[in-house]
This record gives structure tokens, C-alpha cells and sequence, in this order.
């Protein structure tokens, strides 16, 4: 059966139907203004100098990295525990991820043991904010400030989130967000990326649209252009781009739903036995949307987390995992760089004890209630 109370579901109305209607019953598909236009109504939302719309939020990482030069005998930091993509994107240069682990209480890097991981072949610096929670920006950017390396942000589950009043990716030298169909937004597929650097700003517009010096809209002959530069085809739709367009004007809403069901969520949990709730309450100048509620098992019971979870679908609710395992861990990358489970204590822990559940914009805060007793009560015939 499917989920009474599903993870994720994005959340599609009439606004977004008309406008793809609108751009399939016109001549441009892609090339076209709304691409544009969506970027300039997301640089509005985050208060960004410069955004750049991509294919999806992986393309941008890696065109970020393609676009520094980065390739074999480079490194890069990247957290233990965050999807595969943002090790992948420093991978697909031919550079290394050198992987650091979590912080236990919310699941980011650990910050105090970044420096420890730099070597002379260390470019860069990527942090995730995981679960939507930021990382704490200012004593990163000193590190990387420290030792001249660029900080990328994958700000996939991060939408809204803030440190110090400034939205997440603007503290590092780029960020690059997410529009997954079940993140905070969505434009079916496709990411962006925003930057404070101008000429960075171009160079990665040139690059992602096959180093092409013209757009169509510049060419004074139909077809006529020159390649100035090695590019790839990373460019968003303008399909895409027309739902994105849309989705942001509901963005405010939908992270006021998110915090709401967060909140809600958090208190219903607060008794029940065997977990916590991460992430941790954060200080009070850093702002978290609240991706989802991650309930973190003790240890004596995670390894009955498959269990839980297939009782939770049971009950009509649905679940998530984030992530299956630390990325070092994962069979490309153990049997490429070896695994030693000692250096990711914490990332394991949480790959491997937690149940993330649903806080989303398409609920309301009374079925957290739901979602708090039906966990409370498979949780309390283990005790």
C-alpha cells in the first residue's frame, strides 16, 4: 500500500502546471529566458550576487571543481557521512577525496579534525550542512582562509539556512543546491549554484554550456559561434527552470510548514525510549530548515532499525535513511582507497542508527503526533 504519511512529496500546482504548458507551447525549450529568470529569483531568495542555474546540484559540484583545474595528485576534503555525489563530483576530475568524520551531536563535519587532513596536494575544502542544519561557516573559512583553499558548499538540504544572518553558500567561495523532488523545492531535477565571484560566475556560465562563446541570444548569425574552451553539457531546461520559478515564490511557506512539523515532531519524540533526536538544538544565530528529523537509535537497538522501519511502512508511514552507510565505506571507495572504521566512528554511528522521518510541507503538524506514537509504540515492545 502506499504511505498514509509519505517521506517526501512534492508539492506541484496549477502555477507550475500552466507555466511548463506555457513553455512547451512556445519555440524555446532550453536557451531561453526562464532559465534566467529563475536564477535571478533564487539569488533574490538567498541574497546572492551571482547564481547560476545546472543540471543538477552534482553537475555543479563538479563543474566547480573542472572549472578550478582540479585533476590527478589533487585533494579535497569531504565529510564522511553525506551522499555520494559530493564525493563523486571531486572524483570525476581524477582528483581524491580525503574523507573527515561527523560531529555526533548534528551529523556536519567535524570541524576540529579538518586540518589535521590537509597535506600539500589539498585544493579544497567541501562541507555539507547536513540535514539542513548549517555548519559552523566562520571557523571553516578561517581554515580554508589559512591555507588558501577554495570552500565549496553542498547546500543539497539546506535551503533557507543561515549562519549569522547570511544564507549558507555564500560564506564559502561557492554553493550549490538540490532541486530533488523531495528536497525543499524542487524543478523536477536541477541544481544552482551561488557565488559572491563574478568572473567565477562567467567562467562556470561558459563552461557549463559547452565553452561556447555566444549564447544563442548573442549570435548575430543563427548557428555561428566559436568553442573557446572545454564545457559540458550541464545546462537547466527551461522546463525546469519555469517550475523552479514558481516553487521559489512558495519556498518561505513551505520552510515555515517545515520547521512547524519539525518542532511538532521533536516534542512528540521527546519521551519516547531508545532514541534522540538529532539534530541537536543549534545556538541561537544559526538557523536550521529542518530537512527532516533524524531519530537516532541507541546503539543496542540499530541493528533492529530494518525492522522498525519496515513496522513504521506498516503503518502507512514513511521513512528514510541518511545515509545507508559513510561514503568511505561504500564498496568504490573501500576497495579504491581502503576502509578504516576507526577514522569515522561517528559518521557510522549515524549512517548506521538512524531513521529519518518526515517533516515536510505536504503534512501537517497533528500527523507528527501519528508518526511520534506509531514509532513509540514499535520502539517500546523493545524495552
Amino acid at each position: 500500500m502506499s504511505d498514509v504519511i509519505p517521506f517526501g512529496k512534492p508539492l506541484i500546482g496549477d502555477e507550475e502546471r500552466n507555466a511548463v504548458m506555457e513553455v512547451l507551447a512556445g519555440p524555446i525549450l532550453v536557451h531561453g529566458p526562464r532559465a534566467t529568470e529563475f536564477e535571478q529569483a533564487f539569488a533574490a531568495f538567498t541574497a546572492a550576487p551571482h547564481a547560476v542555474s545546472v543540471s543538477s546540484c552534482t553537475a555543479g559540484m563538479h563543474l566547480i571543481y573542472f572549472t578550478l583545474g582540479l585533476g590527478a595528485g589533487d585533494e579535497v576534503i569531504v565529510p564522511a557521512q553525506t551522499h555520494v555525489a559530493t564525493a563523486h563530483a571531486v572524483e570525476l576530475t581524477g582528483a581524491k577525496a580525503v574523507f573527515v568524520d561527523a560531529e555526533e551531536a548534528t551529523g556536519n563535519i567535524d570541524i576540529a579534525a579538518i586540518e589535521a587532513a590537509i597535506t600539500p596536494q589539498t585544493r579544497a575544502i567541501a562541507v555539507v550542512h547536513y540535514l539542513g542544519v548549517p555548519v559552523d561557516m566562520p571557523q571553516v573559512v578561517a581554515i580554508a582562509r589559512r591555507h588558501n583553499l577554495f570552500l565549496l558548499e553542498d547546500c543539497a538540504l539546506a535551503p533557507g539556512a543561515k549562519v549569522d544572518g547570511v544564507h549558507v553558500g555564500l560564506w564559502g567561495d561557492a554553493g550549490v543546491f538540490s532541486f530533488y523532488p523531495v528536497k525543499h523545492m524542487t524543478t523536477a531535477e536541477g541544481g544552482i549554484i551561488i557565488l559572491r565571484d563574478g568572473e567565477l560566475a562567467q567562467r562556470l556560465r561558459l563552461l557549463k554550456a559547452f565553452g561556447v562563446d555566444r549564447t544563442h541570444g548573442e549570435r548575430k548569425v543563427p548557428g555561428v559561434y566559436d568553442t573557446v574552451a572545454l564545457g559540458f553539457n550541464y545546462r537547466m531546461s527551461e522546463i525546469h527552470a519555469a517550475i523552479g520559478i514558481e516553487q521559489v515564490k512558495k519556498l518561505p511557506g513551505f520552510l515555515q510548514q517545515r520547521a512547524e512539523n519539525f518542532a511538532a515532531l521533536a516534542i512528540a519524540l521527546a519521551d519516547v525510549p531508545g532514541l534522540r533526536v538529532l539534530p541537536q538544538p543549534m545556538d541561537s544565530h544559526r538557523h536550521s530548515c529542518h530537512y527532516c528529523l533524524g531519530a537516532l537509535l541507541d546503539e543496542a537497538i540499530q541493528e533492529k532499525r530494518p525492522a522498525i522501519i519496515t513496522q513504521l511502512k506498516a503503518q502507512g508511514i514513511g521513512s528514510s535513511v541518511y545515509y545507508p552507510q559513510p561514503v568511505p565505506r561504500m564498496t568504490y571507495y573501500r576497495e579504491k582507497y581502503g576502509y578504516d572504521e576507526s577514522r569515522y566512528p561517528n559518521a557510522a554511528r549515524i549512517s548506521d542508527g538512524l531513521i529519518a522521518l518526515p517533516v515536510g510541507p505536504h503534512l501537517q503538524p497533528e500527523q507528527m503526533v501519528t508518526i511520534a506514537d506509531g514509532l513509540r509504540a514499535i520502539l517500546t515492545g523493545l524495552f
